[in-house]
């Protein structure tokens, strides 16, 4: 199919509910009463609710018609790429709504639930496996909150050893939530500067690791999409002060299968099931962020935990050095149950393959584009690749411009002005699921912008022409919120 895709401009407006109803309208029947009619007690009664009155089309009509305001992964690629979605295998929805995952209630005794701690315990084993790291705890809500517990287990290991300690380091390729989740826990981050590949300098590291430095929370590999080869040293330098690694794995998609963190010197690491492990993660969430440690940290790990006892499983408090809890109940559990059907569906095989795939699917993006868009760093990517918009500076034109235009080619705009130490960077993550047509017509409708850039740069300022909304001044949005139907 040589036709670049893109909106024809047709979108189906939709007046609020309450403006189509019509009095006396029904949208079911109820069968006929086989029992006396009885009036309600006065005290259920009042005045009655405002609900419009319609029909069944009506209704399936609006929330069709409303869904096609939307973009997601079944509808098109989608290259933000796992940093905020990546393909949900349908399997695993229904896996999660099966009646007994589904209408589990947290306050259950162990008894009673044997099937969700029993899956809950084969989940830790999996992700144990898969890092290297054999402890985990699934509690946190998401990857910032997994950073927040990793932190927290750093600050109870130095409280072990009689002391504490007061800086973090942190690379400037590092996840944006690494230094705020590192304050958060009382610590100062300290910037690591990048060598000239985009990477972290071990010397800059041992220039920096000193007696008061609890150790280092390294993304790898990083924003940049790039791996950082030399983490063995890295760990080396700081494990020789004592220190500890924290490693942000919300970039495992790329390695999963092939590195395991905690054999090249990782001590913990957070883990993105909404990201990595295809869980659902549109529209800010749920996600899951488990933490994987070393052994000897596992006693600092939230509680309860899931342990086995004669024969069974319980949640357990018997942990006397833990951080406490860091999540109501243990987590979001729907989420854990779809990453769990997806480990059990792809096995060993499957997940490695994925990965394989993912860094295959960036590094041919990345070897189409470059000349077209600026590549910020020559060389094999893993999951991403990061351009900037310096070729198309010349015609006035912006990252944010080529991003509105994109929308008007039927695609969400990537990841854009991040990481920050790419200036205009345009990031592109297509995962593992995309096929050679579907990454052509994207690129075909990157090059078509880039032309437009050039010989008809109003067509960018002016974009998005065929959306529901079209251009918004950003800055008065940011500062008058307005939501509307």
């Amino acid at each position: 199919m040589k036709e670049i895709l893109g909106t024809s401009g047709l979108v189906l407006n939709e007046p609020l509910l309450w403006e189509r109803g019509k009095k006396g309208r029904s949208g079911f029947s109820l069968p006929t009463a086989d029992v006396p009619e009885s009036p309600l007690p006065e005290a259920l009664t009042g005045e009655r609710p405002d609900i419009p009155d319609l029909a069944e089309v009506e209704v399936v009509r609006h929330y069709t018609r409303l869904s096609t305001w939307n973009y997601g992964l079944d509808t098109g690629l989608y290259p933000l790429g796992s940093c905020t979605m990546k393909y949900n295998p349908k399997t695993n929805e229904r896996q999660a709504a099966l009646p007994g995952f589904a209408s589990a209630h947290p306050l259950l005794p162990s008894a009673l639930c044997q099937g969700t701690l029993t899956l809950m315990a084969a989940l830790e084993r999996d992700l144990a496996e898969i890092t290297g790291l054999p402890a985990v705890t699934l509690q946190p809500a998401a990857g910032a909150q997994g950073e927040l517990t990793g932190m927290l287990i750093v600050h109870a290991y130095h409280r072990s050893r009689d002391r504490q300690r007061t800086r973090i380091l942190i690379p400037s390729t590092a996840h944006g939530t690494n230094p705020a989740s590192a304050a958060l826990c009382g610590y100062t981050p300290v910037p690591v500067p990048l060598d000239s590949q985009g990477m972290v300098d071990p010397k800059s590291v041992a220039e920096l690791m000193d007696e008061q430095t609890a150790g280092i929370m390294i993304t790898n590999p990083n924003t940049l999409g790039l791996f950082e080869e030399r983490i063995r040293e890295i760990s080396r330098i700081v494990h020789d002060k004592d220190g500890l690694v924290y490693g942000d794995g919300a970039n495992m998609n790329a390695v999963m299968g092939i590195v395991r963190p905690g054999e090249i010197g990782v001590d913990i690491l957070h883990l993105n099931l909404h990201k990595t492990f295809s869980t659902p993660h549109g529209g800010g969430g749920p996600g899951a962020g488990p933490v994987a440690v070393r052994a000897d940290l596992a006693r600092f790990l939230p509680v309860p935990r899931v342990v086995e006892k004669e024969g069974s499983y319980v949640l357990s408090d018997a942990f006397p050095e833990s951080i406490g809890r860091v999540m109501a109940f243990q987590g979001h559990f729907a989420i854990l149950v779809r990453a769990y059907s997806y480990i059990r569906t792809m096995g060993p095989e499957g997940l490695t393959q994925a990965s394989r795939l993912a860094v295959l699917n960036a590094n041919y993006l990345k070897e189409r584009l470059k000349g077209v868009l600026q590549l910020a760093y020559d060389r094999p990517c893993m999951h991403e690749c990061v351009f900037s918009d310096s070729l198309q500076q010349a015609h006035g034109i912006t990252t944010l411009e080529m991003a509105k235009r994109l929308m008007d080619y039927g695609y969400h705009p990537p990841t854009i002005y991040f990481p920050l130490v790419v200036q205009g960077a345009i990031m592109i993550e297509p995962t593992e699921t995309e096929t050679k047509e579907d990454l052509d017509q994207f690129c075909e409708a990157i090059e078509a912008i880039v032309r437009e850039a050039k010989e008809a740069p109003q067509s960018l300022k002016e974009a998005p022409a065929h959306c529901k909304v079209t251009r918004i001044d950003e800055t008065k949005a940011a500062r008058n919120l307005h939501l509307t139907g």
